[in-house]
């Protein structure tokens, strides 16, 4: 009889936390085309609305730093229930602005302004502290917690969270969209964003703290009881795997002990520098493809492709976004399933070609038959009109594109850096290469909006370009890291061999293997 809570819910469960990320973004990219939304903030264009944007990334930026922190001292799993109570705050702000604009009201000295754009950021950026510690901690609590044959697709499991949060929201604003003459048509899908921080908040009670982490508190009782409740169906502290990842863990534990090892120091020093920047690396290569920047600001690039400019319909640019989200988030599942045969390295390579190429193509066809958009103050400046063969083209190619993301830098990006550190700089490493994710997300949140009224269809020959660079980037520095315990990656970093010999746990038996041999032997 199988558990209700093990591994896989447990991981699903925690995947909540990705959740969030996904209906901030979609909160903001679908709103945009609304006139409510204008309207109230004063239709924000350029500079402004890529500072709203932003804002969460910024957020973000700042919680994801303090990570490190709250991960190491509260546990991977209190912080991210501290999180939640960042983003419930930030949440509930959308209803407070609500009801200053409507009564005229001073909230924390700050004047309820015509637009709200003040508060609108504070929002914004209390809400990002949270996904900053999600987006850090979660993937790090799934890692420390998961079997190594099954790690890629139970940390996955967050990507596919994402992309649910995207399509939930979407079906929120759309009907929200049917209040008119109202805020609530903005701030309504901003308010029910507390439901699943509520829900993740409490539901952790019931979950263990990772036993890696207690092994650094030398809670070693609960370590075995934490393996044994996660490995096996009847909770056997003797089982051979319990035992073998048991003494792994306390030999690793231990060597960093006799090594006397500073964290801060190691971080920065001469074996782990590399290592560090990889991870920062491949979150910055995941923003600058651009791929994840059709998520934010499609209804801007489908009403350019497709809609007649003399006539919007946000609605139906509405429908048109939701088949993205849905096509990433179905597109996820076979990363879950497959990841951990196919690989890390294979998945980013195939993933910067094509994504290049869609962009590529994106650009080609706004390049080949756009034109200035006739109409003034407008977020497009830049649009296709009467060429709907290549208006439905660029639409395919957002839906392949979010595919291409789903199934490779997405999840991957995610997955890596928490496996490839070891447990005494893990928190502090996923910190930096997530600050680095969210410090570029930012950057490009800023500039896009003015980048699209500007340089138009050139932008995406820009992203097409980067993803060419990640594609370079990943063949000569990432190595494969699938079905390696946690413990062995000092060994996948060291071995010596250039990086496209990288050995795998297919094709190598490791220490792990030898473990379980020997106290099977005994057993």
């Amino acid at each position: 009889m199988v558990r209700l809570l093990n591994v896989y819910t447990i991981s699903s469960f925690v995947a909540l936390g990705g959740l969030l990320y996904g209906f901030e973004i979609a909160s903001m990219s679908d709103i945009m085309g609304f006139s409510h939304y204008r309207a109230f903030y004063g239709n924000p264009l350029g500079i402004r609305q890529g500072v709203i944007t932003g804002a969460i990334s910024a957020g973000s930026f700042f919680g994801a730093l303090s990570s490190s922190v709250l991960g190491d001292r509260l546990s991977r799993k209190v912080a991210i229930q501290l999180g939640t109570v960042l983003w419930c705050i930030g949440s509930m702000w959308a209803l407070l602005t609500l009801f200053a604009s409507s009564h005229r009201l001073t909230i924390c000295s700050l004047q309820a302004t015509s637009t709200g754009v003040p508060m609108l950021i504070i929002g914004r950026i209390i809400a990002g502290l949270c996904i900053g510690i999600t987006s850090a901690l979660v993937p790090i609590y799934q890692a420390e917690i998961s079997p190594r044959k099954i790690r890629g697709g139970l940390v996955s499991v967050q990507q596919f969270a994402i992309g649910l949060g995207l399509v939930l929201q979407l079906f929120i604003q759309y009907g929200a969209s049917y209040l008119q003459r109202t805020t609530y048509v903005f701030r309504l899908p901003w308010a029910v964003q507390t439901a699943p921080a509520i829900l993740l908040f409490t539901g952790l009670f019931c979950f263990p703290r990772t036993p890696r982490w207690l092994a650094r508190q030398d809670r070693w009782d609960e370590v075995l009881q934490v393996l044994a409740f996660l490995r096996t169906p009847d909770c056997d502290i003797n089982h051979p795997l319990v035992l073998a990842e048991y003494k792994e863990i306390e030999e690793q534990i231990r060597f960093e002990r006799e090594q006397e090892l500073n964290s801060y120091r190691e971080l920065f020093g001469p074996k782990m520098r590399k290592r560090v920047l990889l991870g920062m690396a491949i979150q910055a290569w995941s923003q600058l493809g651009g791929l994840i920047q059709l998520f934010y600001y499609i209804v801007f690039i489908l009403r350019a492709a497709n809609e007649d400019p003399n006539n919007p319909n946000p609605r139906r640019t509405l429908v048109d976004a939701s088949f993205t989200y849905i096509i990433f988030t179905v597109a996820t599942i076979p990363t879950i399933l497959w990841t951990d045969q196919w690989g890390r390295r294979s998945s980013l390579l195939v993933g910067a070609l094509f994504g290049a190429f869609w962009m590529y193509l994106i650009g080609g066809l706004f390049a080949g038959f756009g034109q200035p958009n006739p109409l003034k103050g407008q977020a497009n400046t830049w649009v296709i009109i009467g060429h709907p063969a290549a208006g439905r083209t660029i639409q395919a190619s957002c839906y392949l594109a979010a595919a291409t993301f789903a199934m490779s830098w997405g999840p991957i990006e995610w997955i890596y850096p928490p496996e490839i550190y070891p447990l005494r700089i893990r928190a502090k490493a996923v910190s930096l290469t997530t600050a680095t994710n969210w410090g570029v997300n930012f950057l490009l949140a800023l500039a896009v909006p003015s980048l699209l009224r500007t340089i138009q269809w050139r932008l995406y020959i820009i992203f097409g370009s980067f993803n060419i660079g990640a594609f370079i980037y990943a063949l000569f520095r990432v190595r494969e890291t699938k079905q390696r315990t946690l413990e062995e990656m000092d060994e996948v970093f060291e071995h010596g061999e250039p990086v496209w010999r990288s050995f795998t746990g297919v094709r190598y038996t490791g220490r792990f293997d030898a473990l379980v041999q020997e106290f099977e032997r005994i057993a």
